[in-house]
């Protein structure tokens, strides 16, 4: 059939924008090195629309301990969180998929909440060919996590829900929030804290770090808090909220005085309103820390100082967090004073900011959407 210029011209353009998104084999690599993407993908691109009505999109939430994986991203021969989910859904479904996921994190990076989508066509399998209809999120949730628990059970599947075919992970956040974990103290690092927090021995002053934050945080350019290799097409970025807090470190169990504290008779239990949470009165930091070095008993460990640095976006350049939280950390020393920080932001180079925080430090806490 005679097929007109214009049909001709669409279907060259169309073929040259496939091209294009799919790239060369080379292209992962350097995708990989963008943190999180902030350029807008459009919901109507039919690149993002999936041609068959009979495959249902899910929106897959997982928590995950980053330290026995090679990153988010699928690489050969490395174990990555892709590439474990994806041998997780082929082993429930039968057949290949694709993970995408919302948010990219290096090696040693850990995740209470990253989300990825994967499309899954239910074809039954004493009928080879014939489509059923979709799985309820709840049965993908528990046959993805009995896969997964097979494997090392550092990572699970938290949440699970149908999303439209042209919802995307990425593109469709709307905000990401990471934590940082520090621990402050002479005193070695507990063995359940191995590979989860980094430990700086030096004392953490507090209230200059969170006059640092107050500087960091809204729009800026960040060109010196982004890694070299960002692919980003621009350093600027509004950062939300920059916030320092002490918590109680963990894991956290109460002394004989706080149990005591909180212990009630029978009469009180009697008298509890059922419908209104227990409050529990757990002591301030210093307090636990005061105690544990008066009066040490044989065998009981003495705390560490326990900081939480929230860093939240839309997006985030290549490494930022890590490098905040180490300038952060320098303020929180004394080596870097809050005109320094003001300094190095002036500088728009990464070569003025500190050196990078672990990556051990690190969370995912939260991806946030407008669910349809």
């Amino acid at each position: 059939m005679h097929q007109s210029p214009t049909a001709s011209s669409q279907h060259e353009e169309s073929k040259r924008s496939l091209d294009s998104h799919l790239g060369s084999p080379e292209k992962p690599s350097k995708i990989a090195r963008t943190e999180d993407s902030s350029d807008e993908e459009r919901s109507d691109n039919p690149l993002n629309m999936n041609p068959n009505p009979r495959i249902q999109r899910y929106l897959v939430a997982v928590e995950y301990i980053g330290t026995r994986f090679s990153g988010s991203q699928k690489q050969p021969n490395c174990r990555t969180i892709v590439g474990v989910l994806e041998d997780a859904f082929q082993k429930f479904v039968g057949q290949p998929v694709s993970i995408f996921c919302s948010s990219r994190t290096d090696a040693g990076v850990h995740a209470l909440s990253n989300v990825c989508h994967v499309d899954v066509e239910r074809i039954s399998k004493r009928k080879p060919g014939e489509v059923l209809p979709p799985h309820e999120p709840g049965v993908v949730r528990r046959a993805v996590n009995h896969f997964l628990q097979k494997n090392e059970g550092d990572i699970t599947v938290i949440d699970v829900c149908c999303v439209p075919a042209n919802f995307h992970a990425r593109f469709k956040a709307q905000e990401r929030t990471y934590f940082y974990r520090l621990l402050s103290g002479p005193e070695p690092l507990s063995t359940f804290e191995k590979d989860r927090v980094w430990h700086v021995p030096e004392v953490l002053d507090l209230a200059a770090m969170q006059k640092a934050c107050q500087i960091l945080v809204g729009h800026h350019d960040f060109s010196s808090f982004r890694a070299a290799g960002c692919q980003a097409k621009s350093p600027i970025r509004t950062l939300d909220e920059l916030h320092v807090a002490e918590v109680v470190s963990t894991p956290y169990f109460p002394s004989i005085l706080e149990r005591e504290q909180n212990t009630y008779t029978k009469q009180d239990a009697s008298s509890v309103d059922i419908e209104q949470p227990l409050e529990i009165s757990i002591p301030h930091h210093h307090k636990v820390a005061e105690s544990s070095v008066a009066g040490q008993e044989f065998g009981q460990r003495r705390r560490h100082r326990s900081f939480v640095i929230t860093a939240r976006a839309r997006s985030f350049l290549y490494h930022q967090v890590r490098l905040l939280v180490g300038v952060l950390k320098s303020v929180g020393t004394g080596n870097l004073t809050t005109a320094d920080v003001e300094r190095i932001l002036d500088a728009k180079t990464v070569t003025a900011a500190s050196p990078m925080a672990p990556a051990c430090g690190l969370y995912l806490g939260n991806v946030k959407y407008e669910l349809p």
